[in-house]
């Protein structure tokens, strides 16, 4: 390891162990890193890498999807997708987990937030998960980890920072790759809650607290929010617009439900709503600019290719050195973010598996599912910190409830590494066609 490297590995975990938050610790790293070059032009490199870093035209949808998730958020359609998840699976055995794992599903792919999700389905089914003779501990575990598979489903914020990470990466096709990996996860954590509601005796169906809708009337007030979902999958898979333009479609969309179809937003709250995207999206693309200028030091340094020769030389099978990434990306997952990660470690990591013959596609699906399970672990895990906070609880007491639904996702995400067809049959069928 050159010095260089370990300027750039000390700032940053330096600066993260001081709690410095993350755009800071890898814009400071980089540049203190870029300085040791010795050439004076580190605020011009910085300035040039983080501006180019952001200068994409994918990476115009994230705005508008934030927009239009918490849109989504406030113009009621959480409650229908619970109501529509009730009359589907409420009346089954487990019927109330199960309604918690689909609303979540759903939701999280309409809005694009796992956070969002748990917010929005939590704080009405958490409590009603309760008063059926679930623990409480349950109930927010369960939330925190049926929340993630939204980050699955499209559309999905998170595809499209990797997809301009990565490269020569079709939106569209990661869109279509994430389908069948974010159902298989959800059925797993669903098959996971159905052993252990049976175990602990708790009320088998559930009335959501609210009048149990026929499957008819659910259905229609679903529909309009379930169709965001096939309208931007449809247009982009359809050649009809880009995934940015989907994203300003989904935002019109979702205006149009939460103030005329719905009338749940009020005009006044308007620009409030605006405003807490902006936020959101301002965070995100400092991390984005920040991260491509760290990315370059990287690539500078020529990092990626020698822990792609280092990894290789290890083992001379795919299957450990795989395994061996998904450990590494698991352990990232407990102390950074979603979108950091990505940022940092897809540079690092795809030459290695491309170079085993791993599918570009197959890998962010691959990469999401590991920090996936990361948003529900502590310390950072943002899902595991809301759902919590939604359920009144601590940490502490939700974990081992939790662990059980932990084995699930690492089923699937096994699932997900080495069946590639799960990820990869979707997108090479949209080939064909």
């Amino acid at each position: 390891m050159n010095v260089e490297v370990l300027i750039l590995l000390v700032f940053f975990v330096g600066l993260l162990v001081l709690n410095t938050p993350v755009a800071v610790c890898i814009g400071l790293a980089a540049t203190a890193t870029i300085l040791s070059f010795g050439d004076g032009s580190a605020a011009y490199v910085m300035a040039q890498r983080t501006s180019a870093g952001i200068a994409s035209f994918p990476l115009l949808a994230i705005p508008f999807f934030v927009l239009a998730g918490v849109l989504m958020g406030e113009g009621g359609m959480a409650r229908r997708l619970t109501n529509f998840a009730a009359a589907l699976v409420g009346r089954l055995p487990g019927g109330l987990a199960f309604v918690n794992t689909l609303a979540c599903m759903m939701f999280g792919a309409v809005s694009g937030s796992a956070a969002a999700a748990v917010s929005s389905i939590g704080s009405s089914i958490i409590p009603e998960m309760e008063r059926k003779g679930y623990t409480r501990e349950f109930a927010v575990a369960l939330t925190a980890t049926s929340a993630t598979t939204g980050l699955l489903i499209p559309p999905s914020n998170i595809m499209i920072v990797y997809a301009v990470v990565a490269g020569n990466v079709s939106v569209a096709a990661l869109f279509l790759a994430g389908v069948l990996p974010g159902i298989v996860v959800g059925l797993l954590i669903m098959g996971v809650s159905l052993g252990l509601t049976l175990r602990s005796g708790a009320m088998q169906a559930t009335d959501v607290g609210i009048e149990l809708p026929s499957l008819g009337s659910a259905l229609l007030g679903a529909v309009p929010s379930l169709v965001l979902v096939l309208l931007v999958l449809g247009g982009i898979l359809g050649g009809v617009f880009s995934a940015t333009e989907a994203s300003a479609i989904a935002v019109a969309y979702a205006l149009l439900l939460g103030v005329v179809v719905y009338r749940e937003i009020p005009l006044a709250r308007l620009p409030d709503i605006v405003l807490r995207a902006a936020k959101t999206t301002a965070v995100v693309m400092l991390l984005v600019g920040a991260s491509q200028a760290m990315s370059w030091v990287l690539a500078y340094e020529r990092v990626p290719q020698m822990v792609s020769d280092a990894m290789l030389s290890l083992s001379s099978n795919p299957l450990m050195i795989l395994l061996l990434i998904n450990v590494l990306l698991l352990v990232v997952g407990t102390f950074m973010d979603m979108t950091p990660a990505v940022l940092i470690f897809t540079p690092i990591f795809l030459p290695v598996v491309t170079a085993l013959g791993m599918d570009p596609v197959q890998f962010g699906i691959v990469l999401i599912a590991n920090l996936c399970i990361g948003l529900c672990t502590p310390p950072v895990g943002a899902c595991l910190f809301v759902s919590c906070s939604v359920g009144k609880t601590s940490i502490a007491r939700v974990v081992p409830p939790m662990i059980p639904f932990f084995f699930a996702m690492l089923i699937g995400l096994m699932l997900i590494t080495f069946w590639p067809a799960l990820s990869t049959a979707l997108p090479r069928w949209l080939e064909l066609m």
